[in-house]
């Protein structure tokens, strides 16, 4: 099958070849259960997360680099992924947790037919998706986690493989947007979204302009600030990268929060940029 599930359309069989993701068939960094997420979706026992490999996007600051360009990872069928699932059920995982999971969308629907956990199933994006791919990720996403990574397209030119990303995240996330929000009495999120967004050193203009754009979907979603921006990647080139965020930008990203009046939501704190965050892509 020709493959259409990134905005890349890229065409490529990936039964057979690498698409424009950089990966064939299915192929994992790792999964276990994770602590680290927003705390309505790791909640107690922590997320059980499937790290995907491959991504279209390419990121130059990625901070999960060995799994985005493939160098690390094992090769999967679809039977075993829906193995996974209750793996990770079994082990007491909050939900299931795709990360990185949009090229894969197809096949991860495959495993769900195989096996539905009775677990939420979190949709972790980079945000650059088609509408119609998602529209099938949300016959078995309860939860969507997406990332709005930049407006301003000469940050996604300057930063990534693709200048059209706000054409596409955009209105992504404005579809992700329209899961109903159904929290648990204790406070687990069972349904919903939640908007994350990384500050970059001297970004902090178009983190504005996302803050800006968060505060016209519906009052449900949840905005995710975060500072953890580590120096990672292929940044040799990018001076401006190099270094974390500085305690001003940070606070004039915080100011729009309030400006706009964004009411639910979740404030990393800047101790939170460490390489310890970042697991060990180990398939274990």
């Amino acid at each position: 099958m020709n493959c259409s599930a990134c905005p890349v359309a890229c065409g490529t069989d990936r039964k057979l070849n690498a698409g424009a993701c950089g990966v064939k068939g299915v192929k994992i960094a790792k999964y276990y259960l994770h602590p680290f997420e927003e705390p309505p979706v790791s909640f107690k026992n922590g997320s059980g997360c499937i790290f995907f490999c491959g991504c279209s996007l390419r990121c130059v600051f990625c901070q999960n680099f060995e799994l985005s360009r493939n160098t690390r990872g094992k090769e999967i069928n679809v039977e075993r992924l829906a193995s996974i699932f209750k793996e990770l059920e079994d082990m007491g995982a909050e939900n299931i947790n795709l990360v990185n999971p949009t090229h894969y969308v197809n096949e991860i629907a495959a495993a769900f037919e195989i096996y539905r956990p009775e677990i939420p199933v979190v949709w972790n994006t980079h945000g650059y998706e088609r509408i119609e791919s998602l529209r099938i990720a949300d016959k078995f996403t309860d939860v969507y986690l997406p990332d709005l990574k930049f407006i301003d397209s000469a940050l996604a030119k300057r930063y990534t493989a693709r200048e059209d990303y706000a054409k596409f995240a955009i209105p992504a996330v404005e579809f992700m947007a329209q899961k109903p929000l159904k929290l648990r009495g204790d406070g687990k999120m069972l349904s919903g979204c939640i908007v994350r967004h990384l500050v970059l050193p001297l970004a902090a203009y178009d983190s504005v302009n996302v803050v800006k754009f968060v505060s016209t979907l519906p009052d449900s979603v949840y905005f995710s600030l975060m500072s953890q921006y580590t120096p990672f990647g292929e940044i040799e080139n990018f001076k401006e990268l190099q270094r974390g965020i500085t305690k001003r930008e940070y606070r004039k990203v915080l100011d729009a929060v309030g400006e706009y009046g964004l009411k639910n939501v979740f404030i990393q704190e800047r101790e939170s940029a460490e390489q310890s965050y970042i697991p060990e892509w180990d398939y274990r």
